[in-house]
């Protein structure tokens, strides 16, 4: 049964007493923001005869938040969540609060085998044989008062978390991997609890393999310059300086303000309020950005020793009945190639699977 919350007395009532464990969803917005902003929480509470309460939490009311924080930030109860990284992006900024310990039954199933990447429709069909509607993916979440099929919605994104929970704890125990989901989940919560930004952003732009050292320099303090400025700011990164117009402006050496100023107004998306701050950051050298990867690498990089690893890793994913996703992508493998380094994601059960079959391909 489904019961609307909107009072934060309401709610400390329902969790005066937690259970060991509950289910946990939200409905977020982040199309004009960098942050996602929390719309509606879902909380599945297991009922003493087996049934199931269902709290729909409106976080626009002043003091819900707060009072969501405690059972969040309580150790002693289980959140079951679905892929739920944005997720506990939206409850810290909203609540201070991070959920743990955390189960994701996401990344529980694909470690059971039975599926990388499912959505939650997908899921709950294979494990219950239950069919789910799709109909409000993209509804409007802020408006009062939510529709009936809305909150039936929000109420079904949560109503089988708990024997998702069940049967893939089952299937994990049985193949010995239960650990390998709790080290996952402690990285997945520490990630949200820290949130870093990202040390080599110009790695992940094509534009950067095609320009030399000094160029990449520029591109990486604008693009690092553009991700404090838009958390700060609140606004998605495209906003503050689109990836085009950031590649441009680090092509050339900046001879002067007025001729930053000229390209960006050139520029359909150009922000020109922010002329004095992207000169700065173009001509202030970052105290690392002698340690920054080179970006052409990717086009120098031995294609057939990256498929080498690839083809080791998808030969063990296959002993282990997961998809080759689960133990490592090309993009976990290309900077252990690169450096002979293991990445943080692949440290842990993941080296532990991998690092007999790669580390002869790395040494040739």
């Amino acid at each position: 049964m489904a019961h609307w919350i909107d009072s934060p007395d309401a709610l400390r009532a329902r969790l005066a007493s937690p259970p060991a464990r509950i289910g946990l969803d939200t409905e977020f917005i982040r199309e004009r923001t960098y942050w996602p902003k929390l719309a509606l929480v879902q909380i599945a509470l297991p009922q003493a005869d087996g049934g199931i309460d269902i709290l729909l939490v409106d976080p626009l009311v002043p003091g819900m938040n707060e009072a969501l924080a405690p059972v969040l930030a309580d150790t002693s109860v289980l959140k079951i969540m679905h892929s739920p990284s944005e997720d506990l992006i939206a409850l810290r900024q909203a609540c201070g609060e991070v959920p743990r310990p955390l189960f994701d039954t996401q990344a529980a199933a694909a470690l059971a085998g039975v599926g990388a990447g499912l959505g939650y429709q997908k899921l709950v069909a294979e494990i219950t044989g239950v069919a789910l509607a799709k109909g409000e993916t993209r509804s409007d979440w802020m408006r009062r008062p939510l529709s009936p099929s809305q909150l039936e919605y929000a109420a079904d994104d949560v109503l089988h978390l708990f024997e998702l929970h069940d049967a893939l704890t089952a299937k994990l125990d049985a193949l010995g991997r239960t650990a390998w989901l709790q080290a996952d989940m402690a990285r997945t919560v520490e990630l949200a609890v820290e949130d870093p930004i990202d040390r080599w952003p110009h790695l992940g732009m094509r534009s950067a393999q095609f320009i030399d050292r000094n160029a990449q320099a520029r591109l990486l303090r604008l693009l690092r310059w553009r991700d404090s400025h838009a958390r700060e700011a609140d606004l998605p990164r495209s906003w503050v300086l689109d990836n085009e117009l950031a590649a441009t402006l680090a092509r050339t050496v900046p001879t002067s303000r007025d001729a930053v100023a000229d390209a960006i107004r050139a520029h359909p998306k150009g922000p020109r309020k922010l002329v004095d701050a992207i000169w700065t950051a173009l001509g202030t050298p970052l105290d690392d950005e002698a340690d920054a990867p080179d970006a052409t690498i990717a086009e120098r990089r031995d294609k057939s020793r990256i498929k080498a690893l690839q083809d080791a890793v998808s030969r063990r994913a296959a002993e282990l009945g997961v998809a080759d996703a689960v133990l490592a992508s090309r993009r976990t493998l290309e900077p252990l190639l690169d450096t002979g380094e293991w990445p943080d994601a692949l440290q842990g059960w993941r080296r532990e699977q991998l690092e007999a079959a790669l580390a002869p391909l790395l040494r040739r």
